[in-house]
């Protein structure tokens, strides 16, 4: 009975272990078969709601900051800092190695979804919570525009009105809805350039292969 009872557990366990095994060859057969698409869908809709999470706080400490330099600048070092997380980590997944055109393909996609996700945001936030803010950002960027110019030796003031009141029309369309939508349009080519950048950095060559 006793010897049974042993080839009844080796057999018990050898089943759970072909199970198990079975189980991670299939998720990593699933992994593997993840094209850059795919996969760029989660890390895409996690950077953007972090884009969003971080224009909220920002509005609500001090709505002004959206219009500095300062808040641009740190949102675009937690951007690209998930964004390579996130892309090594897919490398990971898929072998440890990845080509130019699988990583720019993931950036790409990512870059573009959290966009999307970061337009809608902005665009509930800027005409639906404070229809205020566009106008109150217009004035604060026209401001820094006016004192960068001074920056650059060149006195505001020197200019016709006819100038700066286009400068200031101006600055105030990028804030409506039309102006949104446009100059998201117009960030389709700084994702390209961005994901190009990406892939450099994220493309691993298999050395192997040339033996």
């Amino acid at each position: 009975m006793m010897g049974f009872g042993k080839s009844y557990l080796e057999c018990f366990l050898a089943l759970l272990f072909l199970l198990f095994s079975g189980k991670t060859l299939t998720n990593s057969f699933m992994e593997e078969q993840q094209t850059p698409f795919q996969a760029a869908i989660k890390p895409g809709l996690t950077m953007g709601l972090v884009a969003l999470a971080v224009t909220y706080i920002a509005y609500f400490i001090d709505s002004s900051l959206l219009a500095s330099a300062w808040f641009a600048l740190v949102s675009l070092v937690i951007f690209f800092g998930l964004i390579i997380y996130f892309g090594k980590q897919y490398r990971e997944e898929i072998g440890g190695f990845m080509s130019f055109g699988a990583a720019f393909n993931f950036s790409f996609i990512a870059v573009l979804i959290s966009g999307i996700v970061a337009l809608i945001g902005q665009i509930l936030l800027f005409h639906v919570i404070d229809p205020t803010l566009p106008q109150v950002l217009a004035d604060i960027t026209f401001e820094n525009s006016l004192k960068m110019m001074e920056g650059f030796g060149q006195n505001p003031d020197a200019l016709p009105p006819s100038a700066l009141d286009e400068i200031r029309n101006s600055t105030a369309a990028s804030f409506t809805l039309t102006g949104q939508l446009k100059n998201f349009g117009f960030a389709l080519i700084f994702y390209a350039i961005i994901a190009l950048i990406l892939a450099a950095i994220l493309k691993k060559r298999d050395k192997s292969l040339d033996y």
